[in-house]
Formats: C-alpha cells, sequence, structure tokens
C-alpha cells in the first residue's frame, strides 16, 4: 500500500479503507475461481469416448445397423454400447428421459407424436423399413384367393406385431383405416418367428412383418409357400398416414430362377430414424452421419445409390450438425486430422478465442497504460502546483505567513519531482514539470515583493 508523501496535501487521495480493500481482495478471489474453472474445462477431456445406442430386438433390423455401426466408430476411438429394447416405442421412451444414459436409438416414423419438450433431433433417416403381409393361400376356404386389400382379412386371425414395436403401432393404424379392429377380428401379439410358426400350422390366417428383403426372416418368408400381400390401396394409405411410403419390391427379386416374386409387388414402408438427444456432443453426431453414410449409402431393391442417408422427415427436429454435413459434409479438421486431435483442436479453440482475444487486446492495452501510470507520477505533482498556482491567483493580499508556506509547499514539490524515477525517453516530461515548479516559484518571488 502507497505511503501518503507530505508533500502532496493538496491533491493525494485518502488512504484506502477497509472495505474497499475487501472489495478488491474478493474480487481478486473470484477472478483467480474463474480462470481455475476455465483451465479445468481446457484440461478436461475433450470428447467422451462410449455412446449408448437403444436399438431393438437381437437379431431385429436395427440391432444390425449398430452391429455394422460399432466397427466403423471404433476407428475413431468411440465404443457403441448396445443395448437391446422391444423396439421403437420402448426406444422412443428411453431417449425423452433425459435422465437415463441412453443417448441414440432407432425410431421407426409414424409410432410416436413427439414433442418439443421430449429435446430430440433426428440425426437422419437411413432406411426403409417395409411392411410386409403374409397371408394363407387358403385363408378363406378351399380355394386360394388373392388379397390385396386389407378389409379383406377382416374375421381372420392376424398376428400384428409384439408391445413396445413400431410394427405394433403402424398394423393398428392401417388396419383401422379398413374398418379392421379387435372388436372384429382376432388381432394377436407374437414376434416374427412365432408368427411364422403359427401361419404355416394353419393357426394363424395372415401376419405383419417388418424388415429388409435380405433379412433372415424375410428370406424364410419370401420363399415359403406363404402368399405376399400387394398393397392396392397403397396411394390413399400414404395419403392417410404420410410417415410411411410407398415402395415397389420388383419381380424375380427373391429369385430369378423360380422367378419369385411372379410379379411387382406394391409395399408399404415406414423409416428408420436416426434419432438423439439434442445434447449429444457435436462431433459424435458427425462420426454417426459418416457410419450411417457408409452403412446404408448403397442402393437396394428400393432405393437408388446414395438415397440414404437423407434429411426427409419433420417428426423431430433436424439436428444442425445434419443439416451442415449435407451441406458441405464433415467440418474442415475432422476431414484430414484423426477425430481425437480434431475433436481436441474444436474444442480447444472454442474456449480459448474469447482468451486469445482479450489477451491481444490486453497485449496492445499494455504499452498505453505503462505510459499512464509513468506520466501520472509527473500528474500527481502538476495538480499540486496547479492547486498552489490558483491558491496564490485566488488571494490578492497574501499574509507573509501564507507567502512562507507558499514557498516551502514549492521547494518541497521541487525536492521531490528531482527525485522521481522516470524512463529516459520521458526527461522530457521532467523538465517540463521543472519549468512548471519554476514559473511557480517566480509568482511567488512577485508576490512576496509587492508585499514587502
Amino acid at each position: 500500500m502507497p505511503r501518503h508523501n507530505p508533500a502532496l496535501h493538496r491533491s493525494q487521495k485518502a488512504p484506502m479503507t477497509p472495505g474497499r480493500r475487501w472489495f478488491l481482495i474478493i474480487g481478486a478471489i473470484l477472478l483467480i475461481a474463474a480462470l481455475g474453472w476455465g483451465l479445468a474445462i481446457v484440461l478436461k477431456p475433450a470428447i467422451q469416448r462410449t455412446i449408448v445406442i437403444t436399438t431393438g430386438a437381437d437379431n431385429g433390423i436395427y440391432r444390425g445397423f449398430a452391429d455394422r455401426y460399432a466397427p466403423l466408430l471404433k476407428r475413431d476411438g468411440i465404443t457403441l454400447d448396445i443395448r437391446s429394447s422391444s423396439g421403437s416405442i420402448e426406444n422412443y421412451q428411453r431417449l425423452k428421459d433425459p435422465d437415463n444414459e441412453y443417448e441414440v436409438g432407432f425410431i421407426q416414423s409414424g409410432t410416436t407424436r413427439p414433442k418439443e419438450a421430449d429435446n430430440l433431433q433426428t440425426i437422419a433417416a437411413v432406411s426403409y423399413e417395409p411392411i410386409w403381409v403374409f397371408y394363407r393361400g387358403n385363408a378363406s376356404g378351399t380355394t386360394d384367393i388373392t388379397i390385396n386389400r386389407l378389409a379383406q382379412l377382416r374375421g381372420k386371425r392376424i398376428a400384428i406385431g409384439v408391445p413396445g414395436s413400431g410394427l405394433l403401432n403402424v398394423a393398428q393404424v392401417l388396419l383401422s383405416y379398413s374398418g379392421i379392429t379387435g372388436d372384429n377380428t382376432t388381432l394377436l401379439e407374437m414376434d416374427a418367428s412365432k408368427a411364422y410358426e403359427d401361419l404355416e400350422n394353419g393357426t394363424l390366417d395372415a401376419a405383419f412383418f417388418i424388415g429388409r428383403p435380405d433379412a433372415s426372416m424375410q428370406q424364410t418368408l419370401l420363399n415359403s409357400n406363404l402368399k405376399l400381400m400387394s398393397f392396392a390401396q397403397a396411394d390413399a394409405l400414404v395419403q392417410k398416414f404420410p410417415s410411411l411410403s410407398k415402395i415397389i419390391f420388383p419381380r424375380a427379386s427373391t429369385s430369378v430362377v423360380n422367378d419369385l416374386p411372379q410379379a411387382d409387388v406394391t409395399l408399404l414402408a415406414a423409416t428408420a430414424l436416426l434419432v438423439a438427444k439434442d445434447t449429444l456432443h457435436p462431433a459424435l453426431a458427425y462420426l454417426l452421419l459418416e457410419a450411417a453414410k457408409n452403412v446404408h449409402g448403397g442402393e437396394d431393391y428400393f432405393t437408388p445409390l446414395g438415397a440414404f442417408p437423407n434429411l426427409n422427415t419433420d417428426e423431430f427436429p433436424i439436428s444442425d450438425e445434419s443439416t451442415r454435413y449435407f451441406k458441405s459434409g464433415r467440418p474442415f479438421l475432422q476431414r484430414y486430422l484423426p477425430f481425437w486431435l480434431a475433436s481436441f483442436i474444436e474444442r480447444r479453440l472454442l474456449i480459448l478465442l474469447p482468451f486469445m482475444a482479450l489477451l491481444i487486446g490486453l497485449l496492445q492495452a499494455l504499452p498505453r497504460m505503462a505510459q499512464t501510470r509513468i506520466k501520472n507520477r509527473l500528474v500527481v505533482w502538476y495538480r499540486e502546483i496547479k492547486s498552489l498556482e490558483d491558491e496564490i491567483w485566488r488571494t490578492p493580499q497574501p499574509t507573509p505567513d501564507q507567502i512562507a508556506q507558499w514557498r516551502e509547499e514549492i521547494e518541497n514539490i521541487d525536492a521531490n519531482a528531482s527525485q522521481i524515477r522516470m524512463p529516459q525517453r520521458y526527461f522530457q516530461d521532467v523538465y517540463a514539470l521543472k519549468q512548471a515548479i519554476g514559473i511557480v516559484r517566480e509568482r511567488i518571488l512577485q508576490v512576496a515583493g509587492k508585499v514587502h
């Protein structure tokens, strides 16, 4: 703490009060705490190394997708923790809970009614999920019939999926459009394997299935003696249920040799959506998008090369990272650097840029601050001189005691000014101060001469 200089009795500030001292101490402590917090963030690991994903049944389509994502993510040091579920509805319930560990999952379009409060976002639409209706050829009696409208299944025994699955919800909605409910038809909840078994042994008349044509269950069904329904009313059903799409399973897609199926089959398809909590780290979103592109970007029975993944969905808000990815690809650093290094730099830059801007500003201000501090050593004496000179001018008839006091003050000022330590480049300012002292001293001498 600077001591009071007796020579500065006109302009020197009062000593710092205890209250002001404590205020400065607390401010310094808060500043140090803020810097420590910033440092902790910088030193914190750049990104998590595990993504918990909720899929579906162990042998289902979603589990297959996740199993293909896992090795792609592993290349960048990310472990995909795959958790099974009963299906799309359970996945949605898991993801909308902000307090659990699930971060990403697959949700079938049309199976939920998302709300803004869910805080979920679409990473991408990744694949069509064809809906297949297989039935027994003699479902109505002794002769084979062709079923191409769901209304023809009224009064039959129909398997519609398992609780928690998206298929169950879609099947119920589609059947309701055709006037089929549990009141007039036997609707049974069961998994695909059980449904196929019951179709073969005759305890079921028809069943809904969902999955890609190359899945093992679909291959079994397509090569069986069961009949595959072609949706004659597909256009109307898609209008009523916009979350579904109309697709064509081409003739002979199952077997060219056996010409199976023997005609193009019109199917309805849901869309598999890769959905995440909006708290998912942006860098992980880009990795998931890259994995989805590798897994789903090829052509298949229903889509040309590059049709998936896409953002052709409005069930959940689209993530900002997905919008940028489909516009310009992965971020610049992630294209040319290992993922861990790119994410490290991106995270640190995000934190350090404001500090760098502040540092540059401080570096630019320091020379001016130093110059101001040095010149302030002179300014206090200029104020003292000015105050003394003003008093002289305000006193037209000074007493001998006043003149003696003025002389003592100007000599004290001169003595203290001579002791000011200044860099060599400020010597001219020191001599300017001495010149000002000389002017005031001369003024005191003039006043003293008049008095005598």
